[in-house]
Order: structure tokens, then C-alpha cells, then sequence
């Protein structure tokens, strides 16, 4: 007898369908087709064991597991429960017609419990777009699946109660979820403020100038100067996530098994930090089986780099492209994955291996070349995609213990969405641009257009500061934010002259060169 149900399989950070068609005939040995994986062969002895707890049997006879389409493979331990219901069917031990209705997924333990999967997410979006009736599924995964509305979430815990539902002798409630009530009740919810900082206001200027056009920034300065301690605020003072964005960040957390079991969906801006011993393919993705880097998981957020010089050179090489393209392309020989990676990219370090070159009370003890061999680490193609370059100076003990209430995150933030909302009517007929740091070159000389006066200006300061001919650009682009940040629709003298004491790392004589 022939028995169908469906399942899914997860490509980059979308879900397809796969028919689960189990045959049970005259014959002998169990086959199992359509170029499955090891772990998805291996589950003949999950099903076998998990059936045989709730007393029913494995057939022996001739049993064909097919997963189509033949040709694409098939991976993972999520397809257990749909093989066993369709085996209980085929063998007319589960007596049901809903199986085709429901697209079914879950692993199974020895003792028939379900264990949760990967990828439940954009499965669900996937099976209310081919219209099932519903998704059965681990219970501990239910939550994230009843984010997407119209479709019943049938959370279950062991392989029993599965049968009992399709046989009409348990009734359970389909999970829902009001998905924008739980996005607009967590999407403030930030550990860290910058209320909490004291001094450091420059620092706390040019993080917003970065938030408010989308600006990559890198941060220098001594140890313990906290550049750290800014970095994890910036996610706090970004614009809030849209429901659009939070799905799709979502997705990308769903596929990489990140979803901790309390957040069904990501509603505030991602941030990562990754140890600077991290993998080329951990920090830009892929593997065997392609699967999201830590710049995917900063995708709508933010990915900070600490300590950015001892990173290895080719894992900070492989971020030049997702910089400038914002998606990264994963090619094998038989599959390409693109994942989405639009990210802020903030960065900190030292400015010499000691940590005190600059720095105004203790004496940097590196020796001759040192520091420019330091600062060489970073590639010049690299820093060219970093528009904001920070010095930082240590706090002084009064700062430290001033009375002085700092700004906190909610009032800067405010400033930098009036300045977001200024640059999406600006962008509006250009759907792939939506920030000032997106201006591709082109629409920069239309955009960040100087009077006579600015371009004396910035002439003066590139030739008087040594600024490099890439440095160019990048200023217009930041002093065009600085501008939407005043609310002025030109760019004056003084929005340039500030976008131009961010650009430290370009100066000759800096570092001794």
C-alpha cells in the first residue's frame, strides 16, 4: 500500500517541498531513495525503535522510502516523523487521509519523543504559501512556526501523540500568535544604554552620525578607553526593526539552529561579536552542508570586530565583497546559497601593539616601524569601506565621577530616525539604496553637491592633512548625514569640516609614516 506526506528542505535561508512517499509491497529489506544523507538513511533505526515503544510494528516486507525530487539532496534527521507516520499508513496500522494535508517534519528519539529542528521558520512561510492545512512539528518548535498567520501549528512531543491527531482521537488546539503585538512589545528591549556612559561625547557623536547613514566605523585608542563598552550600545540607538526585517533576520537565526527557545522572532537589531581566532568560512559562511557566518547573523544589525589587527588577513579579505554587495554568495560544486549580509560593521583597536602610541599620559614603548607595521595589517581595500575612523581618548577620572546625567539611547535614537526618515524619501525610487553609505559614486556628486567654499575646504584639508583621493567620497557621504542630522537640506562648512576630523586613519604622520 502507498502512503504520501510532505516535509521540506531548507536552501540558503528558503524552504522547497519534498514528498515523503512510502511504499509497503510484497518482498523483503527496506530501501530508502532520493539522494538522502547519512543521517537522513539513519533514520530506519529511529523509526523502527520509536514505533515499536507505543506497541505498533515495523513491516517486514518490501518497504520503498522515497523523498522527491530524486535530484536534490536530501539532509538532516528532520524527515524521521513524517517517514514513520507514512509507514504506519502504508502498512494500515494509522488510519487517516489528513496525512496529505499537513506538512510534517520532527526527529525522532529511541523512545518516539520528538527533538526540535532547524529551519522551522521558513518552512512554515513555505507551507502557507502552497497552501496546507497545517504544520505538525516538534512542540518546543511550535512557537516560531505559529509567527506566520493562516496556517495551524500543531505542536506535538512524541510520535504517539502525532498518531492520536491524525486518527481523530486527540484534539489539538493549533498554536496562534499575535505576531505584531510580541514584534512592538519586545522591539525596545535592550540590555545596554548609552545613558550609562559617562564622557566619551565625541565617541557618542560620531556613533550617531554612523547610525543615522548606515557609516562602518572603526574605533582607536588605548585598552580600557571603551571602545567595547560603545560598540555593544550602537544596536540600541539604530531604527527599529520593521516587521519585514525581523522575519527575515529571524529566517537567517532559524536556519543556523541560533533561535534560543524563549524568542520565537528576533524584533530587535542583531548584534555579534565574533574572537578574532574565528574561521574564514565561520565569519562569512559555508561548510559541507552551506550554512549562515557570523556576518549573516549580523544581517539588519551589527557585527563588531575587536581587536580588529589580530584577526587572520583572509577572513577580514572575504568580508571586502558582502561589504559592497550586502548578500554573500556560497558556491559548491553542485549548489550556490546566497545569504543576506547587510550589516553595520563597527571595529576597534589598539593603535600600536603596546596600546599607547598617542596616548596623553603614559609613553608607547613600541620600537621604530612597529606601528605602521601594526596598522598595516588592515588592508587598504578594507578601510576604504570603513567611512568613519574614531579616535579614542581614555576617560578622565572627573568625567568618570560627574554627577551629569548622559543621553540615553532612546533620545539619540530619535534623532537618528528623524535623519533615517529624510534619507528613505531621498531614496525612494531607488529600492536597493535606503542610507547615505549606499550612495553608490554617481548619485554622491548629484547627493552631497558643495558650494564653492566647501570644495576650498576640502581641498585645504586634503592637501594640509595628507587625506588619500578615497577619503574623498566617504567624507561627502558622512557630512550629507551630519547634514540630515541638523535637518539642513545643503551641506554647510561645518557638516563637512566635522565629517573631515573623521578620517584619522588617512592622515600621513599618523602612525609615523
Amino acid at each position: 500500500m502507498l502512503s504520501k506526506t510532505f516535509g521540506s528542505a531548507v536552501h540558503g535561508v528558503n524552504a522547497y517541498m519534498i514528498t515523503v512517499e512510502v511504499n509497503v509491497s510484497q518482498g523483503t529489506k527496506f530501501f530508502m531513495v532520493g539522494l538522502p544523507d547519512s543521517a537522513v538513511k539513519e533514520s530506519e533505526q529511529r523509526v523502527e525503535s520509536a514505533i515499536k515503544q507505543y506497541s505498533y510494528r515495523m513491516p517486514r516486507q518490501k518497504v520503498v522510502v522515497n523523498l522527491a525530487p530524486a535530484d536534490i539532496r536530501k539532509e538532516g534527521s528532520s524527515y524521521d516523523l513524517p517517514i514513520a507516520l507514512c509507514m504506519l499508513s502504508a502498512s494500515e496500522q494509522l488510519n487517516t487521509t489528513l496525512l496529505e494535508k499537513y506538512l510534517i517534519m520532527g526527529e525522532l528519539s529511541l523512545d518516539g519523543k520528538l527533538r526540535p529542528i532547524k529551519g522551522v521558520l521558513p518552512i512554515a512561510i513555505e507551507a502557507r504559501k502552497k497552501q496546507f492545512k497545517g504544520f505538525v512539528l516538534p512542540k518546543e518548535n511550535a512557537p516560531e512556526a505559529a509567527i506566520v498567520n493562516n496556517l495551524d501549528v500543531i505542536g506535538v512531543d512524541t510520535l504517539k501523540e502525532a498518531i492520536d491527531f491524525f486518527e481523530g482521537k486527540l484534539d489539538i488546539k493549533p498554536l496562534s500568535t499575535d505576531t505584531r503585538n510580541l514584534f512592538f512589545n519586545t522591539q525596545n528591549e535592550y540590555e545596554a544604554d548609552f545613558a550609562d556612559v559617562q564622557g566619551q561625547e565625541n565617541i557618542k557623536r560620531a556613533l550617531e552620525i554612523a547610525a543615522a547613514g548606515g557609516h562602518n566605523v572603526i574605533m582607536i585608542g588605548p585598552p580600557g578607553a571603551g571602545k567595547t563598552m560603545l560598540a555593544k550600545r550602537l544596536s540600541s540607538i539604530l531604527p527599529p526593526l520593521t516587521l519585514h526585517e525581523a522575519l527575515e533576520t529571524t529566517k537567517i537565526h532559524s536556519v543556523a539552529g541560533k533561535l534560543g527557545k524563549a524568542s520565537a522572532l528576533i524584533s530587535t537589531r542583531p548584534y555579534r561579536s565574533p574572537h578574532h581566532t574565528i574561521s574564514d568560512v565561520a565569519l562569512v559562511g559555508g561548510g559541507g552542508i552551506p550554512q549562515p557566518g557570523e556576518i549573516s547573523l549580523a544581517h539588519n544589525g551589527v557585527l563588531f570586530l575587536d581587536e580588529l589587527p589580530e584577526f587572520k588577513r583572509t577572513a577580514l579579505e572575504v568580508m571586502r565583497q558582502p561589504l559592497e554587495e550586502r548578500k554573500v554568495v556560497i558556491s559548491r560544486a553542485k549548489i550556490s546559497v546566497e545569504f543576506p549580509s547587510n550589516f553595520m560593521l563597527i571595529a576597534s583597536m589598539n593603535p600600536c601593539p603596546c596600546g599607547y602610541y598617542n596616548h596623553p599620559e603614559k609613553e608607547c614603548v613600541c620600537g621604530p616601524g612597529v606601528v605602521q607595521r601594526y596598522l598595516n595589517k588592515i588592508s587598504g581595500p578594507l578601510l576604504d569601506r570603513i567611512d568613519l575612523h574614531v579616535e579614542v581618548t581614555p576617560v578622565s577620572f572627573d568625567e568618570m565621577t560627574a554627577n551629569r546625567k548622559a543621553e540615553s539611547s532612546t533620545q539619540i535614537r530619535e534623532r537618528v530616525i528623524k535623519a533615517r526618515e529624510i534619507q528613505t524619501a531621498r531614496f525612494s525610487k531607488q529600492p536597493s539604496i535606503y542610507s547615505n553609505a549606499m550612495m553608490p559614486p554617481q548619485m554622491v556628486k548629484e547627493i552631497c553637491a558643495i558650494n564653492d567654499a566647501g570644495k576650498a575646504l576640502l581641498k585645504t584639508a586634503m592637501e594640509r592633512l595628507g587625506l588619500s583621493a578615497r577619503a574623498y567620497d566617504r567624507i561627502l557621504k558622512v557630512s550629507r548625514t551630519i547634514a540630515d542630522l541638523a535637518g539642513s537640506n545643503e551641506i554647510k562648512i561645518e557638516h563637512l569640516a566635522e565629517a573631515i576630523q573623521y578620517r584619522s586613519l588617512d592622515r600621513e604622520g599618523w602612525a609615523g609614516s
